[in-house]
């Protein structure tokens, strides 16, 4: 009986692969735009309809746009005549430029349909007006040769793989282990669009008077961030190439591209870029918080609460989170909704899908606080979980405004996890430090260099301390 289900199940699992072969084969077309032959089910209009649907969550993970309306609007600038420029403007595609309200993500990123973003982290490292131009007309290249919908095509042969796979042998096959490595077939493509999208950067960029060698000369700030944060991805498991090859890459495109054009004599936009920059906040802003010495601290909202030590922690206009290495537990501020403790408390359950286990009202520091424990249920359809995960609410009414400080980890560990959200949560207090309360941003300050030296000697003499040189 066994060698028979076996060799049924081999044919079965035969038909499953060679239907999504035929189907791959019959949708195989030529990219209009860049005219390499592409296997794309989608078409342009869903394209379209994701990017603008996944628009407003995209800003939302990222700190929401950016308030510099002059920012917004060079970015604006440069996109859209990259697109006006190029074979971009034939496509169907409705190009929209956000700058994001991310200090920390040094990344730029394209949605299917035209959707393209940059943060103020990568924005703030760039020198001119020309690198910008090349990351822009890098994210263009991704939607003019249709990536999100080729990758989302790519992924679900994968799985069918995995399927067909389990199907054959279901008792040797470890789903997660195959979806894994399902993943990682996807990432030679990762790197192949990535390489793509560069040759398309610099085509685009330099037919507009952009010197795309300025794009090379960027990834040398990639480099330096890479080795500052201790970071080394093998080049054959990132889905982004190495900036060292890149910029090698990159350089060779540019002076090819600029010889076809007889290029000779680009004007590189890097004072007007510089003044455009100059006074701009540096990195965070600690006016929507900021942690010292264990605490963290918000100026505008007046209030501070413990931070555990060696615990990692991450700031945005939406929320704060902090959780040890291990991933154990989490803890999260963010506001509530609702007009009372009571209102908050039980539309924070509803949206999170929790039911509450206990409750009772209390105060932090004489604030009034209404605490919830409470454990996750499952959705419809789905088994329960044996070890659920299982939340500490604290709903804070503070200054007007209610604030949701929680304590997450699964069931198993709750208990243990107890005293440290206690010690966070009833830290919770008013901010009275004038110090703390009138804590200022660092600021961009374009000087001008007459003496000789090194950089570092350059940095020192401006009062810059060795340890931040390499920022």
């Amino acid at each position: 009986m066994r060698g028979r289900s076996f060799k049924v199940r081999l044919l079965i699992g035969a038909a499953i692969a060679i239907f999504f072969v035929l189907k791959r084969c019959s949708q195989r077309e030529e990219n209009p735009y860049t005219g390499r032959m592409q296997t794309i089910s989608m078409s342009p209009e869903k394209e379209i309809a994701i990017g603008l649907q996944s628009a407003p969550q995209m800003a939302q993970q990222h700190g929401g746009l950016h308030p510099d309306t002059k920012l917004q609007a060079l970015v604006d600038n440069v996109g859209n005549k990259l697109v006006n420029s190029s074979i971009a403007q034939e496509t169907p595609y409705e190009y929209e430029f956000h700058l994001l309200n991310d200090p920390r993500t040094i990344n730029a990123l394209a949605l299917p349909g035209g959707q393209i973003f940059i943060t103020y982290a990568l924005m703030e490292k760039l020198q001119n007006e020309d690198q910008l131009a090349g990351v822009l007309g890098h994210e263009i290249g991704h939607i003019t040769a249709r990536h999100s919908a080729k990758q989302q095509r790519n992924s679900i042969l994968a799985q069918v793989g995995v399927i067909a796979g389990a199907v054959v042998a279901p008792e040797l096959v470890n789903l997660q282990s195959a979806s894994q490595g399902a993943q990682l077939m996807l990432l030679k493509f990762g790197r192949d669009a990535e390489s793509q999208s560069d040759q398309l950067g610099v085509e685009y960029s330099c037919k507009i008077g952009y010197d795309a060698e300025q794009m090379a000369l960027f990834f040398n700030t990639l480099s330096r961030k890479q080795s500052a944060a201790g970071v080394s991805i093998p080049e054959f498991l990132s889905t982004h190439p190495n900036p060292d090859n890149r910029r090698e890459t990159v350089s060779q495109l540019a002076v090819t591209m600029k010889q076809s054009l007889n290029m000779t004599d680009a004007k590189i936009g890097r004072n007007s870029y510089l003044n455009m920059i100059d006074g701009l906040i540096y990195g965070e802003d600690p006016r929507q918080g900021f942690v010292e010495n264990s605490k963290f601290y918000h100026p505008e909202l007046e209030f501070v609460f413990n931070v555990p030590q060696a615990w990692n922690h991450q700031n945005s206009p939406q929320q704060f989170q902090m959780g040890p290495d291990d991933g154990s537990s989490m803890m999260f501020l963010t506001l509530a909704q609702g007009n009372t403790l009571e209102e908050a408390a039980s539309q924070a359950l509803q949206g999170y899908g929790f039911t509450a286990l206990e409750s009772r009202e209390t105060s932090y520091n004489g604030i009034p606080v209404k605490i919830v424990i409470g454990v996750q249920q499952p959705k419809e359809g789905q088994q329960a979980d044996p070890d659920p995960i299982k939340a500490k609410f604290s709903f804070i009414q503070y200054n007007g405004l209610i604030y949701n400080l929680a304590g997450v980890s699964h069931s198993s560990v709750f208990d243990s996890n107890m005293s440290e959200f206690n010690n966070v949560m009833e830290s919770f207090s008013p901010l009275r430090d004038p110090e703390k309360l009138n804590k200022q941003p660092e600021r961009i300050e374009i000087k001008t260099v007459n003496n000789s030296g090194t950089f570092s000697q350059v940095m020192t003499s401006f009062g810059i301390p060795s340890t931040r040189v390499e920022e």
